[in-house]
């Protein structure tokens, strides 16, 4: 039995969620985000709380248990507080800036890599080496990140590239004499 998926997701004041057969649709003060469910179980909304069940005892039904309840979870606090990813550039050189609707990387290329930056997204740079990805879809936050780190991953070396800010890079030793 899933022990994530036992638990039920509470729906705190100010949010407002509509079941509708197998959609969801969650409206809050950040925004409002959907979704289907599939197949294989069974929401129920009640007193404030939403439950998913799976439908009968098959391997893929006891998959999907889980992993819907946290879509939910996640559908709620995207539209409460949202979600926020923070990548640090590490190198001589390496800056980032927003102009617009695009971020622009001075990574150590010959060129600077032009990301334009997806509608639900918002990017900040507090400083010319951090870069705050935040936005109330989980899912698109930790995908926006993942290109922009796709770049110019860290190596173990030096450490040079562009990395989650809580993320440890194994450092290696070089060569020796």
């Amino acid at each position: 039995m899933s022990r994530i998926g036992k638990k039920a997701v509470a729906v705190p004041q100010g949010v407002e969620a509509k079941l509708d057969g197998k959609d969801l649709l969650v409206k809050g003060p950040k925004g409002e985000l959907s979704m289907t469910f599939v197949n294989d179980v069974d929401v129920k909304m009640e007193d404030g709380n939403i439950s998913v069940m799976p439908i009968g005892d098959t391997k893929r039904a006891r998959s999907m248990w889980g992993m819907q309840r946290t879509l939910v979870s996640n559908l709620v606090d995207g539209v409460t507080e949202g979600f926020s990813k923070t990548l640090q550039l590490v190198g001589v050189g390496y800056r980032a800036a927003v102009q617009g609707k695009t971020v622009t990387l001075q990574l150590g290329f010959s060129h600077d890599v032009v990301y334009p930056i997806p509608e639900g997204i918002d990017v900040k740079c507090p400083d010319q080496t951090t870069v705050v990805i935040s936005g109330i879809n989980k899912q698109l936050v930790g995908q926006v990140a993942a290109e922009i780190r796709e770049w110019r991953k860290p190596e173990p070396y030096k450490g040079k590239g562009v990395r989650y800010s809580d993320e440890f890079v194994f450092r290696k030793e070089g060569k020796k004499k």
